[in-house]
């Protein structure tokens, strides 16, 4: 079970998924949002991860990455063409329902793309237990270009590893539900709002609660998964 705080913490963690994200390249440092250097962020030995969702906020980052406070880790921002960031088929053990990739022809959507050291995609990965990591090739990913790259890094990137859901994307009257925390150009999915996607889960699973008693019920099992259809 996720370690919270009282009783409102707990459902204003859960509504505020995927929480806030900047609008600029990044190194998280600890609880520390930092400016990468003029030169450039150091990549060497760090391949790259795509990280949307709670793995593009600084507030998530600092969380699961509180056992490492000294250890830099840089997220480049980017734009993800044919894809959008979507719920997933789950409610996470913290009482949210969490993010997941989606193919989606026409849609480019905003993401990150982290360089964690080995023992940080350790620590993301022990926080993912309802995803599977792995290597996704014949991407169409830009990075956003506000900060400089060394010589051997490409501005386009085909080909990174992700983490995606091991229960798929959540439908809504037949079709997947896309984030509406997370810009998008060209979105062909309905999109929602955490509140909002939660209500209809909630009216589903257990009517007879209220959304702040289903959030922490959620939370007391652990997560939900997978969802049915709504």
């Amino acid at each position: 079970m996720a370690e919270l705080g009282g009783a409102g913490e707990i459902v204003r963690r859960a509504l505020g998924y995927p929480y806030a994200t900047p609008s600029h390249s990044f190194i998280q440092l600890g609880d520390r949002t930092l400016t990468p250097p003029p030169r450039g962020p150091d990549l060497r030995d760090r391949e790259p991860l795509l990280a949307y969702g709670a793995n593009a906020s600084p507030v998530a980052l600092a969380r699961k990455l509180a056992a490492l406070p000294d250890e830099p880790l840089p997220l480049l921002r980017a734009e993800l063409r044919d894809h959008d960031v979507v719920y997933s088929a789950h409610v996470s053990p913290y009482g949210a329902v969490p993010a997941t990739l989606q193919h989606s022809p026409g849609t480019t959507v905003s993401v990150f793309v982290a360089y964690p050291t080995a023992e940080q995609r350790r620590l993301l990965s022990a926080s993912e237990s309802n995803y599977e990591l792995g290597g996704l090739s014949g991407l169409s990913l830009r990075l956003a270009g506000d900060v400089p790259l060394g010589p051997d890094s490409e501005a386009e990137v085909d080909a990174a590893d992700a983490y995606v859901s091991r229960h798929g994307s959540l439908t809504l009257d037949g079709n997947p539900v896309a984030i509406a925390a997370v810009a998008a150009e060209g979105r062909g999915l309905a999109s929602l709002h955490q509140p909002a996607l939660l209500e209809r889960v909630r009216a589903v699973l257990a009517p007879e609660l209220s959304l702040e008693a289903f959030v922490h019920r959620c939370v007391e099992a652990g997560g939900v998964a997978p969802l049915p259809a709504l």
